[in-house]
């Protein structure tokens, strides 16, 4: 609507619609994102100011809503500042080409010469009405279209599904624009079943309502709270408890215009196929949500239809009743047939299946993942962990891979393992070292913490990372197409979860390791320069020590004692990058500074070098921190390039050893600051 305030110019809101054939829910959210950016960049270029901007969608239309457009843009004045009026005739002649005017259109002021250009305000409707077609034209899909006669050329329009009518109102004025033969108008259409016709909508101010009264929730964001609040009311209603489940609410809301939660009820003797199973399936395929009772899994599911059907839904639950009974169908089969057949018998099969061209089959990785587990346990490395079920599970964990379940389910994986080995009677311990085996799968999943789960999980990933730089398959830039940054950070998960006390790797892997600890740390606040600080030591590749180091040099640097010791250092590293010196050279009198310097070095090295053997890294930063006065008076009192060749050496050593006892506890050179 469009409003005028006395002394101020007036402004009206902008609707546009974009409407077509259902626009897949994966793709909205992005689409609403992309269109905002479009606008907004198309306006900011033609000097258009605007107030607050919506963009709304469902299957059928995307829509923008654009509050306090103003009528026209300013005039503009531009003003470039050219050469002086004494200068070479080429220069005015470069001048006038870069600004397209002649010389009788400048103008000359105090002897220098300058192009003014005067550009008059335009018509925001003009510039909406050309920068529709380019939003649309222009529109960054994953996937699109073209449609129609039109569509053998390349030249037509392509759109995610067939664009069928564009609806562009300022304030209550028609923006006019036509875009691939379609013209902009006033109309759009509701419901396709309940309110199929035209719908003349008058500008943005009763946009929304005018769509409600066609059963159409143009946002998206009321259409996932009203799902939300139905569904789990739907449940609640039964005596259930909806398992809740955002990503469905979104994806549900992307699908419906006008959605209706209902509730259905499934034959409880599909109950008996695990219920990961059965969300998956209802999830996955169907849409749906389900329910609990008392902390487990109940016969019922939620869908979400896109009718208020007169029957209040009864013949929609009872199709999508028969479609889900036909997909547990399926899973229940595949529940028994896979376990007529144990999980030895199943991994025998793995031998058939190629892990790595260069790196054998996946019967090859899990002979070396069953060693590398019994190793783990039988060296205490993975303490109370026993070897023999640690091998026997690590020999399974793979099994399920060829099972018909993981066939259909592949992201039941492990848990289906895990499942299938409990119910051939494996122990419990062998059956959740399978099912867990491939966590933590990123941040924020659980850590394995059973000693036989630790110590087939860490195999796994430990395996996977020392094979694939073995054969020098390692990730570049972006590019990680065996997910080993995960692996690693995985891996890290596991050891400081369960501060397990071993060397990952050296060389490169310990160099991926540090790359991956810096990025698994940054989210803990830990500093990246403090880890650099301590793995350019070198030979620290056990991760528990050396966070542990870095949790005390991170406290240690936030101390005014650390900062000044750090000041120093550096001072102290920078006159010895430019001067050669003989360590160990003594000055026969050295000053009062000079001889405390060297008493504290003789008294901190000792206990710095005891503290960190003893992995008390705090009282290494102690013994550092011992050394902060003396360095600093030695540099407030001593000239350390004196002309004495003997007192100049003497001091130089001093300093040397000074750096070397801050080196015993880390490198402080790779510390910011």
């Amino acid at each position: 609507m469009g409003g005028e305030v006395s002394g101020v110019e007036p402004v009206s809101d902008f609707l546009l619609e974009l409407r077509s054939e259902e626009i897949p829910a994966r793709m909205q959210a992005d689409a609403r994102a992309h269109l905002q950016s479009m606008f907004a960049r198309l306006m900011a270029e033609a000097g258009v100011d605007f107030g607050e901007m919506d963009a709304w969608s469902t299957p059928r239309r995307l829509a923008l809503i654009v509050r306090d457009l103003p009528v026209s843009t300013k005039a503009v004045r531009e003003e470039t500042k050219g050469p002086r009026t004494s200068a070479p005739e080429q220069a005015l002649e470069g001048f006038l080409r870069k600004t397209g005017l002649t010389k009788d259109e400048l103008e000359e002021r105090d002897g220098v010469w300058f192009a003014v250009i005067e550009k008059p305000g335009r018509l925001v409707r003009d510039v909406l009405a050309e920068a529709i077609p380019q939003i649309v034209r222009h529109f960054g899909w994953p996937k699109s279209q073209r449609w129609g006669v039109a569509s053998i050329s390349t030249e037509s329009l392509r759109w995610v599904r067939p664009l069928s009518g564009v609806v562009a109102i300022l304030g209550e004025d028609l923006v006019p624009c036509e875009v691939g033969g379609i013209a902009s108008g006033y109309t759009t259409r509701g419901h396709r079943f309940h309110a199929p016709g035209e719908v003349t909508i008058g500008g943005a101010h009763d946009y929304s309502e005018k769509l409600r009264l066609a059963h159409v929730i143009v946002n998206h964001a009321e259409r996932q709270d009203l799902i939300r609040e139905r569904a789990k009311a739907a449940a609640e209603a039964e005596g259930l408890t909806l398992v809740e489940d955002e990503g469905l609410v979104i994806e549900n809301a992307g699908l419906t215009e006008w959605p209706v939660p209902l509730l259905g009820r499934f034959d409880e003797a599909y109950l008996e196929v695990p219920p990961e199973v059965i969300q998956l399936t209802a999830r996955t395929n169907q849409k749906y949500f389900v329910c609990e009772k008392d902390g487990k899994l109940a016969n019922a599911f939620v869908c979400t239809a896109n009718i208020a059907a007169t029957d209040g839904g009864a013949e929609i639950v009872a199709g999508n009743r028969k479609v889900l009974a036909a997909r547990l169908s399926d899973a229940s089969f595949f529940w028994k047939q896979d376990r007529k057949t144990t999980l030895e018998e199943q991994a025998k099969k793995l031998a058939r299946i190629t892990f790595h061209e260069k790196l054998g089959t996946v019967a090859d990785k899990v002979e070396r993942v069953a060693k590398l587990a019994e190793w783990l346990a039988s060296e205490g490395i993975v303490p109370n962990s026993d070897p023999s079920l640690a091998r026997r599970a690590a020999e399974l964990c793979k099994a399920d891979l060829v099972t018909e379940m993981v066939g259909e389910f592949p992201e039941l994986q492990g848990l289906m393992g895990g499942y299938y080995a409990r119910a051939e009677g494996l122990p419990d311990a062998v059956a959740d070292a399978i099912r867990d085996h491939y966590k933590p799968v990123g941040q924020g999943d659980d850590v394995p913490t059973a000693p036989v789960t630790v110590a087939v999980a860490l195999a796994d990933k430990l395996d996977t990372i020392r094979s694939f730089f073995a054969i020098d398959e390692k990730p570049t830039g972006s590019k990680d197409p065996f997910a080993l940054r995960r692996a690693a950070l995985g891996i890290i998960q596991i050891i400081t979860a369960n501060g397990l006390r071993f060397g990952v790797g050296e060389g490169d892997v310990l160099a991926f390791f540090a790359d991956r600890l810096k990025v698994q740390q940054r989210e803990a606040g830990v500093r990246h320069d403090l880890i650099d600080a301590v793995f350019a030591l070198g030979g620290e590749d056990d991760l528990v020590r050396l966070l542990a180091r870095v949790h005390a040099l991170q406290a240690f640097m936030g101390t005014e004692d650390g900062r000044n010791l750090l000041a120093g250092y550096k001072r102290a590293a920078n006159i010895l990058k430019k001067e050669e010196f003989e360590a160990g050279a003594i000055n026969p009198a050295p000053e009062a500074a000079e001889a405390a310097l060297l008493a504290a070095l003789e008294a901190a090295e000792p206990r710095a070098q005891a503290a960190v053997e003893a992995e008390d890294f705090t009282a290494a930063m102690a013994a550092l921190a011992s050394l902060r006065a003396p360095i600093d008076a030695f540099f407030e009192a001593v000239m350390v390039n004196d002309p004495d060749p003997v007192k100049r050496a003497a001091r130089l050593s001093l300093l040397g050893s000074f750096v070397a006892a801050v080196h015993k506890v880390a490198d402080f050179s790779r510390i910011e600051g």
